[in-house]
């Protein structure tokens, strides 16, 4: 899974301040938040349908989510 952002080199300034993922098929199925955010349990978790589109955008904090192997 890369962790990229769309702000790369911002750092950790505040809880889940990623507010772009790249993840993989061996990642899915996907939930928000991951397991290695700042703060894994900021919302509940929730399940995002990413296969179908090759995109997600979590319903709680917006980070969005792009499927590169499609």
């Amino acid at each position: 899974m890369d962790r990229s952002t769309d702000n790369p080199g911002a750092g950790n300034k505040t809880p889940n301040d990623q507010r772009h993922y790249r993840v993989n098929r061996s990642d899915l199925p996907l939930h928000c938040p991951l397991p290695e955010m700042s703060l894994w349990n900021s919302h509940p978790r929730v399940y995002l349908p990413i296969e179908k589109t090759g995109t997600a955008k979590c319903p709680y904090c917006g980070t969005d989510f792009t499927l590169e192997d499609l």
